[in-house]
């Protein structure tokens, strides 16, 4: 054999030769989310795997995300809800739900920010998806990436790199997306009202949220059990004060050995042929227009509120009903400080914003009780 066919030999084996127009592509996707990721500290943390995923599986010939490839047997974690769940247990760890117990009326903020859900889902229906494909596209105006795993993989797994990427990419532009929002519906008087300081939660009542909560929800949605027990088995976990290496362990170890995975293998959802449709550019523009809703459910709601209280509540705080934590109650107290800056809104929003959490995972069940 002389050398040029060796050398021709050695190019049909190689990856140049399968590779195509929209492998391309994609690995310009890929390497723009480790842009975002690494350089804008755009989520990194989740961007960071789902773009080196989207370049694995965008390399041809590496069986990397066929049957006896390594992505193969990984997803198996995500196919059969197992990482989401993780990540709940994790952020329940980490979640402290006092400022919603000691204002439990912000309980109202959490469920009236999740109008985006099902303005969405409208949305993605009008423009041609099914209706499995509607609920799990609207449950990016909840904010909540595993939530938006968890329900994809069960209603459209075949839109879950899409649905993934424009949840995680939107919970990331919070600070971008949501004061526009926030101050085109609220007054400037009503963005310098100051709230009263919270009262101290009793330990007991810390304890018991969690068993309470996952009891009530649970005989009334039970499709939601998987992710709202986890949640609150986390949190119990943290609340007890009896298992602090179970609660760290949730908190770190396991969180972000889930999350390396959970988010390696959306990434490698994300093959040209599939990712690279009409149906994706559909799904980033509803998933902004959830997202814009939510907020604007979130704030007019704390509006009426703020009518029926007398003028005991600032608007802002409506926002934090999405379930960014804490990101969303942050741009909370930015947006507050830069109206009066003896605001301090933070915890008052952190009570919205942990609700917000619980909102998601509810929506997420109704759906899946009512639509799958």
């Amino acid at each position: 054999m002389d050398l040029f066919s060796k050398i021709l030999s050695l190019f049909q084996l190689s990856g140049l030769s399968a590779i195509t127009t929209g492998n391309i592509i994609m690995l310009l996707v890929g390497g723009t989310l480790l842009y975002l990721a690494i350089f804008k500290k755009c989520e990194p943390l989740l961007l960071l795997p789902i773009g080196f995923g989207a370049i694995l599986v965008n390399l041809p010939l590496s069986g990397i995300n066929e049957e006896g490839g390594l992505l193969y047997y990984i997803s198996f974690g995500i196919h059969h809800e197992i990482f989401p769940c993780l990540i709940f247990m994790g952020i329940g760890a980490m979640t402290d739900f006092g400022p919603l117990l000691a204002n439990p009326i912000t309980f109202l903020l959490g469920a009236a920010a999740q109008v985006g859900v099902f303005v969405a889902l409208i949305g993605a229906m009008f423009l041609g998806f099914t209706i499995s494909e509607a609920g799990s596209i609207g449950i990016i105006g909840g904010a909540d990436g595993p939530t938006a795993i968890y329900l994809t993989v069960k209603m459209a797994p075949h839109l879950l790199g899409a649905i993934a990427v424009a949840a995680y990419s939107y919970m990331s532009l919070v600070p971008i997306i949501q004061p526009p929002v926030m101050k085109l519906l609220t007054t400037p008087e009503e963005r310098k009202i100051v709230m009263k300081q919270l009262r101290e939660v009793s330990r007991m009542e810390k304890i018991l949220f969690p068993i309470v909560s996952t009891v009530l929800i649970g005989l009334l949605l039970p499709a939601s059990v998987p992710i709202i027990g986890m949640l609150m088995l986390g949190n119990l976990f943290r609340e007890s004060l009896v298992v602090t290496r179970l609660s760290n362990t949730a908190q770190n170890e396991l969180i972000n050995i889930v999350t390396i995975f959970l988010a390696t293998c959306v990434g490698a959802t994300m093959q040209a042929e599939y990712f690279l449709t009409i149906a994706t550019i559909k799904i980033i523009f509803l998933g902004l227009i959830a997202f814009a809703s939510s907020t604007a459910g979130g704030v007019l709601f704390a509006k009426l509120l703020n009518k029926f209280t007398g003028g005991k509540i600032n608007p802002l705080i409506g926002a934090a009903g999405v379930s960014a934590v804490p990101m969303a109650a942050r741009v909370v107290q930015r947006v507050g400080q830069e109206a009066n800056p003896r605001n301090f809104l933070l915890m008052h929003a952190m009570g919205p914003n942990v609700a917000g959490v619980i909102g998601t995972a509810v929506a997420a069940g109704v759906m899946l009780t009512l639509l799958k």
